[in-house]
Protein backbone atom coordinates (compact mmCIF):
# COMPACT_ATOMS: atom_id res chain seq x y z
CA UNK A 1 0.00 0.00 0.00
CA UNK A 2 1.55 3.06 -0.88
CA UNK A 3 0.93 6.43 2.01
CA UNK A 4 1.59 9.99 0.54
CA UNK A 5 2.27 12.97 2.80
CA UNK A 6 1.94 16.39 1.00
CA UNK A 7 2.79 19.79 1.42
CA UNK A 8 0.67 21.68 3.56
CA UNK A 9 -0.99 24.76 1.51
CA UNK A 10 -2.76 26.52 4.39
CA UNK A 11 -1.39 29.87 5.41
CA UNK A 12 1.10 30.01 8.47
CA UNK A 13 0.97 25.75 8.34
CA UNK A 14 4.88 25.03 8.57
CA UNK A 15 4.35 21.25 10.03
CA UNK A 16 4.58 18.11 8.38
CA UNK A 17 3.10 15.36 8.62
CA UNK A 18 5.85 12.69 8.51
CA UNK A 19 9.83 13.27 9.36
CA UNK A 20 12.52 10.76 8.04
CA UNK A 21 12.32 8.64 11.53
CA UNK A 22 8.99 8.05 10.73
CA UNK A 23 8.78 7.19 6.95
CA UNK A 24 11.33 4.79 7.70
CA UNK A 25 9.27 3.13 9.93
CA UNK A 26 6.44 3.39 7.76
CA UNK A 27 8.49 1.61 5.37
CA UNK A 28 9.21 -1.24 8.03
CA UNK A 29 5.35 -2.02 8.34
CA UNK A 30 5.32 -2.97 4.48
CA UNK A 31 4.58 0.03 3.08
CA UNK A 32 5.60 2.44 0.45
CA UNK A 33 5.71 6.35 1.31
CA UNK A 34 5.27 9.40 -1.70
CA UNK A 35 6.49 12.67 0.02
CA UNK A 36 5.95 15.95 -2.36
CA UNK A 37 8.84 17.92 -2.86
CA UNK A 38 9.51 20.18 -0.62
CA UNK A 39 6.62 19.46 1.99
CA UNK A 40 8.99 19.49 5.00
CA UNK A 41 11.33 22.67 4.07
CA UNK A 42 9.79 24.72 6.75
CA UNK A 43 10.20 21.93 9.15
CA UNK A 44 14.04 21.42 8.74
CA UNK A 45 13.33 18.37 7.13
CA UNK A 46 14.78 18.40 2.96
CA UNK A 47 13.81 16.11 0.30
CA UNK A 48 17.41 14.75 0.94
CA UNK A 49 16.64 13.43 3.99
CA UNK A 50 13.35 11.78 3.21
CA UNK A 51 14.64 10.05 0.03
CA UNK A 52 17.61 9.12 2.46
CA UNK A 53 14.93 7.31 4.69
CA UNK A 54 13.01 5.77 1.74
CA UNK A 55 10.69 7.75 0.67
CA UNK A 56 9.87 8.47 -3.19
CA UNK A 57 10.22 12.31 -3.70
CA UNK A 58 6.99 13.28 -5.91
CA UNK A 59 6.96 16.78 -8.08
CA UNK A 60 3.39 17.68 -6.76
CA UNK A 61 0.34 16.54 -5.02
CA UNK A 62 -1.65 14.77 -7.80
CA UNK A 63 2.18 12.31 -8.54
CA UNK A 64 1.87 11.86 -4.83
CA UNK A 65 -1.46 10.42 -4.58
CA UNK A 66 -1.29 8.30 -7.52
CA UNK A 67 -2.19 5.07 -6.10
CA UNK A 68 -2.15 5.98 -2.62
CA UNK A 69 -4.16 4.63 -0.03
CA UNK A 70 -3.20 6.60 2.87
CA UNK A 71 -3.02 10.02 3.01
CA UNK A 72 -0.32 11.82 6.51
CA UNK A 73 -1.78 15.54 6.74
CA UNK A 74 -1.94 18.16 9.69
CA UNK A 75 -4.88 19.95 8.58
CA UNK A 76 -7.44 18.49 5.79
CA UNK A 77 -6.67 19.09 2.14
CA UNK A 78 -8.68 22.29 1.07
CA UNK A 79 -11.06 21.37 -2.34
CA UNK A 80 -8.73 21.41 -5.08
CA UNK A 81 -6.71 19.03 -3.36
CA UNK A 82 -9.59 16.51 -2.04
CA UNK A 83 -10.70 16.68 -5.86
CA UNK A 84 -7.08 14.63 -6.54
CA UNK A 85 -8.19 12.24 -4.01
CA UNK A 86 -8.87 8.77 -4.47
CA UNK A 87 -12.21 7.15 -3.27
CA UNK A 88 -11.55 4.93 -0.21
CA UNK A 89 -8.37 6.61 0.53
CA UNK A 90 -7.87 6.78 4.28
CA UNK A 91 -7.11 10.31 5.66
CA UNK A 92 -5.72 11.12 8.96
CA UNK A 93 -4.89 14.59 9.64
CA UNK A 94 -6.93 17.40 11.61
CA UNK A 95 -10.32 18.17 10.35
CA UNK A 96 -11.44 21.08 12.56
CA UNK A 97 -14.78 19.83 12.27
CA UNK A 98 -16.55 22.22 13.97
CA UNK A 99 -14.87 25.19 12.40
CA UNK A 100 -15.85 23.82 9.08
CA UNK A 101 -19.44 22.19 9.03
CA UNK A 102 -19.49 21.39 5.59
CA UNK A 103 -16.39 19.53 5.95
CA UNK A 104 -17.92 15.80 7.05
CA UNK A 105 -20.47 15.41 4.11
CA UNK A 106 -17.72 16.97 2.02
CA UNK A 107 -15.96 13.88 2.39
CA UNK A 108 -18.40 11.06 2.60
CA UNK A 109 -19.67 12.49 -0.94
CA UNK A 110 -15.94 12.02 -2.19
CA UNK A 111 -15.92 8.58 -0.41
CA UNK A 112 -12.83 9.59 1.39
CA UNK A 113 -12.49 7.73 5.16
CA UNK A 114 -11.73 10.54 7.34
CA UNK A 115 -10.05 9.77 10.81
CA UNK A 116 -9.49 13.35 12.57
CA UNK A 117 -7.23 13.32 15.12
CA UNK A 118 -8.14 16.22 16.95
CA UNK A 119 -11.23 14.21 18.37
CA UNK A 120 -8.94 11.25 20.14
CA UNK A 121 -10.32 9.49 23.38
CA UNK A 122 -8.74 11.25 25.96
CA UNK A 123 -8.04 7.73 27.59
CA UNK A 124 -4.50 6.14 28.59
CA UNK A 125 -4.63 3.72 25.82
CA UNK A 126 -5.01 6.91 23.28
CA UNK A 127 -2.50 8.90 25.31
CA UNK A 128 0.78 8.47 22.25
CA UNK A 129 -1.90 9.48 19.76
CA UNK A 130 -3.28 12.70 21.49
CA UNK A 131 -2.27 15.30 19.13
CA UNK A 132 -4.26 17.86 20.81
CA UNK A 133 -1.95 17.36 23.91
CA UNK A 134 1.43 16.94 21.78
CA UNK A 135 0.50 20.27 19.93
CA UNK A 136 -0.86 22.33 22.91
CA UNK A 137 2.14 21.50 24.59
CA UNK A 138 4.38 23.21 21.73
CA UNK A 139 2.37 25.96 22.15
CA UNK A 140 2.13 26.73 25.73
CA UNK A 141 5.92 27.09 25.63
CA UNK A 142 6.23 28.93 22.53
CA UNK A 143 3.66 31.83 23.58
CA UNK A 144 6.03 32.15 26.83
CA UNK A 145 9.05 32.49 24.75
CA UNK A 146 7.51 34.78 21.88
CA UNK A 147 5.65 37.03 25.12
CA UNK A 148 9.58 37.75 26.92
CA UNK A 149 10.38 38.85 23.45
CA UNK A 150 7.82 41.09 22.93
CA UNK A 151 8.10 42.46 26.81
CA UNK A 152 11.05 45.14 27.03
CA UNK A 153 11.26 44.92 30.41
CA UNK A 154 13.15 41.32 31.36
CA UNK A 155 11.60 38.27 32.38
CA UNK A 156 13.90 37.32 35.77
CA UNK A 157 14.36 39.59 38.45
CA UNK A 158 18.01 41.10 37.61
CA UNK A 159 20.07 42.89 40.56
CA UNK A 160 22.72 44.85 38.83
CA UNK A 161 25.28 47.68 40.41
CA UNK A 162 22.63 50.28 38.84
CA UNK A 163 20.02 49.07 40.21
CA UNK A 164 17.33 45.99 40.08
CA UNK A 165 14.96 44.59 37.50
CA UNK A 166 11.63 43.46 39.12
CA UNK A 167 10.47 40.08 37.77
CA UNK A 168 7.36 39.64 35.31
CA UNK A 169 4.20 38.97 36.46
CA UNK A 170 2.58 36.80 34.54
CA UNK A 171 -0.67 35.30 34.61
CA UNK A 172 -1.91 32.06 32.85
CA UNK A 173 -5.67 32.13 31.38
CA UNK A 174 -6.46 28.01 31.23
CA UNK A 175 -4.71 25.44 33.00
CA UNK A 176 -5.21 22.62 30.40
CA UNK A 177 -1.91 21.09 28.48
CA UNK A 178 -0.74 24.77 26.73
CA UNK A 179 -1.45 26.22 30.00
CA UNK A 180 0.44 24.39 32.25
CA UNK A 181 3.69 24.15 30.35
CA UNK A 182 2.99 28.53 30.18
CA UNK A 183 3.32 28.40 33.79
CA UNK A 184 5.96 25.93 33.45
CA UNK A 185 7.93 28.02 31.17
CA UNK A 186 7.44 31.11 32.47
CA UNK A 187 8.51 29.89 35.88
CA UNK A 188 12.05 28.34 34.81
CA UNK A 189 12.20 32.15 33.29
CA UNK A 190 12.05 33.23 36.60
CA UNK A 191 8.48 35.59 36.44
CA UNK A 192 6.57 35.88 39.17
CA UNK A 193 3.23 33.40 37.78
CA UNK A 194 -0.24 32.94 38.48
CA UNK A 195 -2.81 31.04 36.81
CA UNK A 196 -6.89 30.57 36.51
CA UNK A 197 -9.23 27.78 35.41
CA UNK A 198 -12.81 26.99 35.85
CA UNK A 199 -11.90 23.23 36.98
CA UNK A 200 -11.21 22.70 40.71
CA UNK A 201 -8.49 19.84 39.54
CA UNK A 202 -6.58 22.45 37.88
CA UNK A 203 -5.94 24.53 41.27
CA UNK A 204 -3.91 22.07 42.89
CA UNK A 205 -1.87 21.59 39.45
CA UNK A 206 -1.29 25.36 39.39
CA UNK A 207 0.38 25.22 42.70
CA UNK A 208 2.09 22.28 41.86
CA UNK A 209 4.26 24.45 39.35
CA UNK A 210 4.95 26.66 41.79
CA UNK A 211 2.10 29.29 40.43
CA UNK A 212 -0.49 31.38 42.76
CA UNK A 213 -3.73 29.87 42.11
CA UNK A 214 -6.64 32.79 40.87
CA UNK A 215 -9.92 32.07 40.64
CA UNK A 216 -13.49 32.03 41.16
CA UNK A 217 -14.80 28.72 43.30
CA UNK A 218 -18.40 28.08 43.86
CA UNK A 219 -20.75 24.90 43.21
CA UNK A 220 -20.71 25.69 39.22
CA UNK A 221 -16.92 25.01 39.07
CA UNK A 222 -17.27 21.95 41.46
CA UNK A 223 -19.11 20.32 38.33
CA UNK A 224 -16.36 21.21 36.27
CA UNK A 225 -14.73 17.25 36.11
CA UNK A 226 -14.42 16.99 32.63
CA UNK A 227 -10.73 17.10 30.90
CA UNK A 228 -12.35 20.41 28.81
CA UNK A 229 -13.82 23.19 30.52
CA UNK A 230 -17.56 23.52 29.96
CA UNK A 231 -19.95 26.45 28.51
CA UNK A 232 -20.33 28.87 31.86
CA UNK A 233 -23.15 30.38 33.05
CA UNK A 234 -24.11 34.34 32.78
CA UNK A 235 -23.66 34.48 36.72
CA UNK A 236 -20.53 32.82 36.87
CA UNK A 237 -19.36 34.82 34.03
CA UNK A 238 -19.92 38.16 35.80
CA UNK A 239 -18.16 36.76 39.11
CA UNK A 240 -15.56 35.55 36.91
CA UNK A 241 -15.06 38.79 35.42
CA UNK A 242 -15.15 40.97 38.62
CA UNK A 243 -11.59 38.98 39.53
CA UNK A 244 -9.90 39.23 36.33
CA UNK A 245 -10.41 42.72 35.84
CA UNK A 246 -8.72 43.47 39.31
CA UNK A 247 -6.10 40.45 38.35
CA UNK A 248 -5.29 41.83 34.70
CA UNK A 249 -4.10 45.22 36.03
CA UNK A 250 -1.71 43.64 38.25
CA UNK A 251 0.13 41.56 35.80
CA UNK A 252 2.42 42.18 32.85
CA UNK A 253 2.16 39.57 30.49
CA UNK A 254 -0.83 37.66 30.16
CA UNK A 255 -1.44 34.20 28.39
CA UNK A 256 -4.53 32.69 27.26
CA UNK A 257 -5.20 29.23 26.76
CA UNK A 258 -8.70 28.96 27.85
CA UNK A 259 -10.80 26.61 25.16
CA UNK A 260 -14.39 25.12 25.06
CA UNK A 261 -14.52 22.52 22.73
CA UNK A 262 -16.28 23.08 19.47
CA UNK A 263 -17.20 26.48 20.60
CA UNK A 264 -15.83 29.67 20.39
CA UNK A 265 -13.84 30.32 22.85
CA UNK A 266 -14.83 32.61 25.90
CA UNK A 267 -13.74 35.94 26.51
CA UNK A 268 -12.33 36.49 29.92
CA UNK A 269 -9.55 39.31 29.06
CA UNK A 270 -12.14 42.33 27.75
CA UNK A 271 -10.96 45.57 25.72
CA UNK A 272 -11.57 47.74 29.19
CA UNK A 273 -9.62 45.46 31.14
CA UNK A 274 -6.27 45.61 28.23
CA UNK A 275 -6.75 49.41 28.44
CA UNK A 276 -6.29 49.34 32.53
CA UNK A 277 -2.99 47.73 32.21
CA UNK A 278 0.48 49.22 32.30
CA UNK A 279 2.10 50.45 29.14
CA UNK A 280 4.31 47.61 27.41
CA UNK A 281 2.04 45.01 28.90
CA UNK A 282 1.78 41.95 26.47
CA UNK A 283 -1.26 39.82 25.84
CA UNK A 284 -0.52 36.17 24.23
CA UNK A 285 -3.91 34.85 23.03
CA UNK A 286 -3.16 30.97 21.85
CA UNK A 287 -7.26 30.93 21.43
CA UNK A 288 -6.94 32.83 18.64
CA UNK A 289 -7.83 30.64 16.13
CA UNK A 290 -11.49 30.24 17.93
CA UNK A 291 -11.83 33.76 18.16
CA UNK A 292 -9.75 34.74 21.16
CA UNK A 293 -9.88 34.92 25.13
CA UNK A 294 -9.27 38.65 24.72
CA UNK A 295 -11.68 40.96 23.58
CA UNK A 296 -9.15 43.13 21.26
CA UNK A 297 -7.67 40.18 19.87
CA UNK A 298 -7.21 40.70 16.17
CA UNK A 299 -6.95 36.58 15.09
CA UNK A 300 -3.89 36.51 12.89
CA UNK A 301 -2.36 39.55 13.97
CA UNK A 302 -0.09 41.64 16.37
CA UNK A 303 -1.39 44.68 17.43
CA UNK A 304 -0.57 47.69 19.83
CA UNK A 305 -3.27 49.34 21.40
CA UNK A 306 -4.04 52.87 21.96
CA UNK A 307 -2.30 52.21 25.76
CA UNK A 308 0.62 51.04 24.57
CA UNK A 309 -0.24 47.43 25.23
CA UNK A 310 0.89 44.32 22.87
CA UNK A 311 -1.91 42.15 21.75
CA UNK A 312 -0.06 38.72 20.01
CA UNK A 313 -3.11 37.01 18.68
CA UNK A 314 -1.57 34.83 16.24
CA UNK A 315 -2.94 32.00 14.49
CA UNK A 316 -1.76 28.32 14.47
CA UNK A 317 0.67 28.52 17.58
CA UNK A 318 1.92 24.97 17.04
CA UNK A 319 3.02 25.86 13.46
CA UNK A 320 5.16 28.61 14.77
CA UNK A 321 7.67 25.58 16.37
CA UNK A 322 7.03 23.89 13.62
CA UNK A 323 10.59 21.64 13.91
CA UNK A 324 9.54 20.24 17.02
CA UNK A 325 5.70 19.83 16.60
CA UNK A 326 6.39 18.28 13.89
CA UNK A 327 8.04 15.78 15.05
CA UNK A 328 5.55 14.60 17.85
CA UNK A 329 2.30 14.95 15.59
CA UNK A 330 4.21 12.57 13.13
CA UNK A 331 4.72 10.09 15.77
CA UNK A 332 1.04 10.71 16.64
CA UNK A 333 0.22 9.62 13.18
CA UNK A 334 2.67 6.93 13.27
CA UNK A 335 1.18 5.38 16.04
CA UNK A 336 -2.41 5.56 15.22
CA UNK A 337 -1.39 3.36 11.95
CA UNK A 338 0.58 1.29 13.79
CA UNK A 339 -1.98 0.34 16.34
CA UNK A 340 -4.64 -0.63 14.01
CA UNK A 341 -2.24 -2.15 11.48
CA UNK A 342 -2.92 -5.55 10.25
CA UNK A 343 0.05 -7.30 9.79
CA UNK A 344 -1.60 -10.14 7.61
CA UNK A 345 -3.50 -7.91 5.46
CA UNK A 346 -0.19 -4.99 5.36
CA UNK A 347 -3.42 -2.45 5.58
CA UNK A 348 -4.97 -0.65 8.52
CA UNK A 349 -8.13 -2.50 10.11
CA UNK A 350 -10.26 0.16 11.77
CA UNK A 351 -12.47 -1.94 14.02
CA UNK A 352 -15.68 0.79 14.75
CA UNK A 353 -16.79 -0.72 17.87
CA UNK A 354 -13.04 0.42 19.30
CA UNK A 355 -13.30 3.39 21.20
CA UNK A 356 -10.35 5.15 19.88
CA UNK A 357 -11.78 4.23 16.37
CA UNK A 358 -15.57 5.43 17.53
CA UNK A 359 -14.55 8.73 18.52
CA UNK A 360 -12.04 9.71 15.51
CA UNK A 361 -13.34 8.35 12.35
CA UNK A 362 -15.63 10.67 10.84
CA UNK A 363 -16.79 9.25 7.70
CA UNK A 364 -15.74 5.31 5.74
CA UNK A 365 -17.35 3.86 2.34
CA UNK A 366 -19.15 7.22 1.13
CA UNK A 367 -21.15 7.11 4.73
CA UNK A 368 -21.03 9.62 7.96
CA UNK A 369 -20.47 7.28 10.52
CA UNK A 370 -19.70 9.24 13.61
CA UNK A 371 -22.71 10.17 15.33
CA UNK A 372 -22.14 13.32 16.11
CA UNK A 373 -22.63 14.33 12.77
CA UNK A 374 -24.96 12.45 11.19
CA UNK A 375 -28.08 14.11 9.56
CA UNK A 376 -31.02 14.93 11.73
CA UNK A 377 -33.73 12.92 11.04
CA UNK A 378 -37.12 15.13 10.26
CA UNK A 379 -40.17 13.62 11.41
CA UNK A 380 -43.15 13.15 9.14
CA UNK A 381 -45.78 15.98 9.38
CA UNK A 382 -48.06 14.32 10.64
CA UNK A 383 -51.68 15.45 9.38
CA UNK A 384 -54.66 16.94 11.82
CA UNK A 385 -57.67 15.54 12.37
CA UNK A 386 -60.67 17.03 9.81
Amino acid sequence: MRLAVLKERRAGENRVAATADTVKKLIALGLSVAVEAGAGLNAAISDADFAGAGAEIAPDAASALAGAGILFAVQAPEPEVRALIARGTLLVCTMNTFGDPTLVEALAAAGIDGVAMEMMPRITRAQSMDVLSSQANLAGYRAVIESAGAFARGFPMMMTAAGTVPPARVLVIGAGVAGLQAIATARRLGGIVSGTDVRPAAKEEIKSLGAIYVGVEDDETAKQTGPYAGQMSDAFRAKQAELMAATVAKNDIIICTALVQGRQAPVIVTSEMVAAMRPGSVVVDIAADAGGNCGATVPGELIVTPNGVQILGYRNWPGRIAVASSQLYARNLLTFLTTFWDKEAAAPKLVETDDIIKGVLLTKAGQIVHPNFQPVAVAPAVPSAA
